[in-house]
């Protein structure tokens, strides 16, 4: 009876980014951070306080050919991500409209501590 699992640790579908127009919004901006295999761009700031920061999580096909090595991936910066917003450790990454954290080669075999404090980092750097 394990065909209906609810998943509780994902990202709330009001905090992902989803179309393409919001990722290539984002990209164009040009603020970037790079540190150990994964790099975080931010948007614009946010004009209005109560809008929601959404966050979007990609890995390229160049990356790695096998979708289970990319998936692992994004599943450990989402997760790692969530549990930083979760505690209200995000620093000033609040304050922009969009961020995208973008998975490189260099970070596939990383464990999920390492994954949590790069993106922890990358987030502080804001």
């Amino acid at each position: 009876m394990t065909c209906c699992v609810v998943l509780k640790n994902m990202l709330k579908k009001q905090f992902r980014l989803k179309n393409k127009a919001a990722y290539n919004a984002t990209y164009r901006v040009k603020n970037s951070f790079y540190k150990n295999g994964i790099t975080l761009f931010a948007g614009l700031l946010k004009k209005d306080a109560d809008a929601l920061t959404k966050t979007g999580f990609v890995v390229s096909k160049k990356t790695h050919k096998r979708a289970v090595k990319r998936n692992r991936l994004k599943r450990l910066m989402r997760e790692a991500y969530r549990l930083l917003s979760k505690s209200g450790d995000t620093g000033n990454s609040q304050s922009y409209m969009s961020l995208i954290f973008v998975g490189h080669e260099k970070a596939l075999d990383r464990s999920f501590a390492e994954i949590q404090n790069i993106v922890s980092s990358l987030l502080k750097r804001l």
